[in-house]
């Protein structure tokens, strides 16, 4: 047995792990890289395996770089199972066609510039037609349900906690008489978070493979981060100003909403106008509504009394794109929660582009920022900012709340690895920065004594 790491190795991006086991070769996740313009489209647009050989793709969520590159494999020869949890399935079915959709009209834009310098038209990495195809490649299955993908080889789901249906990945191998497990954590989210359960830690793997985004550095605890999203809000809108918060479609919206509703419902806040300006938003709530199996009981409960954070006084799903213009031209203050969460395209775009240069606003960072987007850029304090090809001063208070993440932080990545990854062969360490798996790397080996490897991209190694 072998893996390679083709994706999120000492980066969070573009997550694609190659497993080799038992004669077939599996990959898991199948994302897009995100970041660097010129270096992401590198990337995305040639795969270093080629998917036609691939037995089956195992999907551990639907955020975009863990599956944005599905269809790409598929229009390029893959004809194998795409296997996921149900509440995964159904949210990469509005995914995907939301990621087709932003590469035909980046491409249009692009193509708009470059029209008289020569240079030849940018393609989309793929179309409408080839998401519809990827999704009849589907096949999910519940979680903690043994399901065998070939003889040898089956697979089971735990519940991961970062977003709804996302799941660690318990491969168990049988060769020559022996079992071996392979767990691949996915990404996981943190103990005690609104909405979903908590990560399941029952597994215990032989090899190890975990995400480590935060692999050094805590986070604030959840009652601080309310405190001072309540701060905010209030000098915001004293000052009359807009709140703009960019925000994954999936998962963090719905978890902002949830935390808005805490403040209206405890008196904290009057009723205030919340405009959730992304379709894709709008449909992943309604998938949420869904797929009430993957609530913890507090959400469950919340709801059974008759409430819901996705529905309450002031808030507003914007849809067409008049709808979300018109905000622009409303001078009043409100809340914005806008798409792409790492600010790299979507309305969000617009909504920095009208509002950061006014000092009444302000721009709050909720979640993680890759390096090279203008989320990270904005986060770092930068003085200008270049929107749709412009220049733009930043003065815009731009705040950071890191205790809505929805990634595990040190100690629970550590504590996760303590308890799944005690009796490892080895661990590999994905999904982190340099700076972040190192950290981790440390803090593991110094309690269980494992030094856990932090692979490069491209990277094999025996298993």
């Amino acid at each position: 047995m072998r893996i390679t790491f083709h994706g999120a190795a000492r980066a969070v991006t573009g997550s694609r792990h190659l497993l080799e086991v038992g004669g077939r070769r599996i990959l898991l996740d199948c994302g897009l890289h995100q970041g660097h313009r010129q270096e992401s489209e590198r990337l995305n647009r040639k795969m270093p395996f080629e998917p036609g050989s691939l037995d089956a793709i195992i999907l551990s969520h639907a955020h975009i770089d863990h599956s944005g590159s599905l269809p790409s494999a598929v229009k390029d020869g893959f004809r194998g199972m795409i296997t996921s949890t149900f509440a995964t399935r159904d949210l990469a079915a509005i995914m995907l066609p939301d990621s087709a959709h932003i590469q035909k009209y980046d491409a249009e834009y692009l193509n708009s510039r470059r029209e008289g310098t020569g240079m030849p038209p940018v393609e989309p990495l793929y179309d409408i037609e080839d998401v519809t195809e990827t999704l009849k490649h589907f096949m999910s299955i519940p979680y903690e349900r043994p399901f065998q993908l070939f003889p040898g080889v089956s697979v089971r789901f735990l519940e991961a906690g970062h977003i709804l249906g996302s799941a660690q990945v318990e491969l168990t191998v049988r060769e020559k008489g022996k079992s071996r497990v392979i767990l691949f954590s996915g990404d996981l989210g943190r103990p005690g978070r609104p909405i979903l359960r908590d990560p399941d830690m029952s597994a215990r793997a032989d090899v190890l493979i975990m995400e480590s985004t935060y692999g050094g550095r805590n986070h604030e605890p959840q009652e601080a981060s309310l405190n001072r999203f309540e701060g905010i809000i209030h000098r915001t809108f004293d000052a009359g100003g807009k709140l703009i918060i960019p925000s994954f479609s999936v998962g963090r919206t719905q978890e902002v909403l949830y935390y808005i509703h805490e403040l209206v419902a405890q008196d904290r806040m009057p009723p205030m106008r919340v405009y959730v300006d992304s379709p894709l938003s709008f449909d992943a709530t309604e998938v949420y509504k869904i797929h009430q199996e993957c609530f913890d009981a507090r959400m469950r409960d919340y709801l059974y009394s008759g409430m819901s954070p996705f529905q309450f006084e002031g808030l507003h799903f914007t849809q067409g794109v008049e709808d979300s213009k018109s905000l622009n031209y409303d001078d009043t203050p409100m809340i914005i929660i806008s798409a792409s969460g790492m600010c790299e395209n979507g309305r969000i775009l617009h909504h920095l582009k009208n509002n950061v240069q006014e000092s009444r606003n302000t721009v709050l960072i909720v979640g993680f920022m890759a390096e090279h987007t203008l989320g990270r850029r904005l986060l770092e304090g930068e003085e200008t900012v270049r929107i749709f090809g412009e220049e733009y001063e930043v003065e815009a208070s731009v705040e950071v709340i890191n205790g809505f993440s929805a990634h595990a932080d040190s100690d629970a990545l550590l504590q996760y690895a303590m308890i799944t990854g005690r009796e490892a062969e080895g661990i590999f360490l994905v999904h982190g920065e340099s700076d972040q798996s190192g950290a981790l790397a440390s803090r593991i080996e110094s309690s269980i004594g494992i030094a856990p490897f932090i692979p490069s991209m491209g990277d094999t190694h025996d298993i």
